[in-house]
């Protein structure tokens, strides 16, 4: 009796994956929503009616009107068109925070879940020690010392960033590598970095997918709050945590300076948690059993 190959296998469960996010209705929402920010983020200078930095002074604090649809902030800047360029600033953060975290996490995971003993050993202790901080706490010691800026951004919250996708892989890895065909590429004689690159890694990419829609939003609001502290994204590049801290002194007043940028936030983070929890759902196959 023949038994499917672990690749016709994998692109069974990717099209059986696929009809289950078609009919969730909250990650088609969240899908339809990522998709316009990334338009957003791409076509920031066509779709944005001013330069962020475009300042005008006689038009300081300006409320929303039909020149300036979300009003101009405390030196006459376009409210719209920075949280438009915004976009682009946070998704940049947010996807490149996953790349560094996926390129740290995801070599380290292979080594510990693929050799175990004393490597392994080695690398889930370095973990520890890094669990043990608080990740905002170190990104903010890193942001200090290093200076802020969207590169330094980026390294600070990817280099605590890759812990959850080494754990993940490393325990997917730990699951897979007594599975049925491991064991009979194995018998075959296939080598070590071969079964490790044509069976393990290709079946742990479904829970990689997830865990990186998910770490988006978590990378973007950490990114919000750093600059909402004063040490993020360095001015005049317009980041929404900047801009609500910014408005803090103006709100009982100019309420458009605070309201707008936080509803982008609240936007981008419900976006993508409905995106990552219809793959989480979709690739679940034990709950859609």
């Amino acid at each position: 009796m023949s038994h499917p190959s672990p690749v016709a296998a994998q692109r069974t469960l990717l099209g059986d994956a696929a009809r289950r996010f078609a009919r969730n209705r909250l990650a088609l929402v969240g899908l339809a929503m990522v998709t316009l920010l990334l338009t957003m983020a791409v076509g920031a200078d066509q779709i944005a009616p001013y330069a962020y930095d475009a300042a005008d002074p006689a038009r300081a604090l300006q409320f929303p009107s039909g020149q300036h649809w979300m009003g101009t902030d405390e030196v006459g800047r376009d409210v719209y068109s920075r949280i438009v360029h915004g976009t682009r600033i946070s998704l940049s953060v947010g996807l490149g925070v996953m790349v560094l975290a996926l390129l740290i996490g995801v070599p380290l995971g292979l080594l510990a879940g693929l050799s175990g003993g004393p490597l392994d050993y080695a690398i889930m202790r370095l973990v520890e020690v890094f669990t043990a901080v608080p990740a905002l706490m170190l990104a903010l010691l890193l942001i200090s010392v290093f200076g802020g800026g969207l590169a330094n951004v980026i390294l600070a919250l990817g280099g605590v960033a890759w812990l959850d996708s080494c754990r993940l892989l490393r325990a997917q890895l730990l699951s897979l590598r007594e599975r049925d065909f491991v064991l009979a590429a194995r018998t075959v004689g296939a080598s070590g970095a071969r079964i490790a690159l044509h069976h393990l890694l290709p079946n742990s990419i479904a829970p990689l997918i997830v865990a990186v829609t998910i770490g988006i939003p978590a990378a973007i609001f950490a990114e919000a709050g750093l600059s909402f502290l004063g040490l993020g994204i360095n001015d005049p590049i317009p980041s929404w945590g900047k801009m609500v801290g910014n408005a803090l002194s103006y709100m009982r007043v100019y309420w458009h300076l605070g309201v707008f940028p936080t509803l982008a936030i609240a936007v981008t983070m419900l976006g993508f948690t409905f995106l990552g929890d219809g793959l989480r759902d979709a690739f679940d196959t034990a709950m859609n059993r």
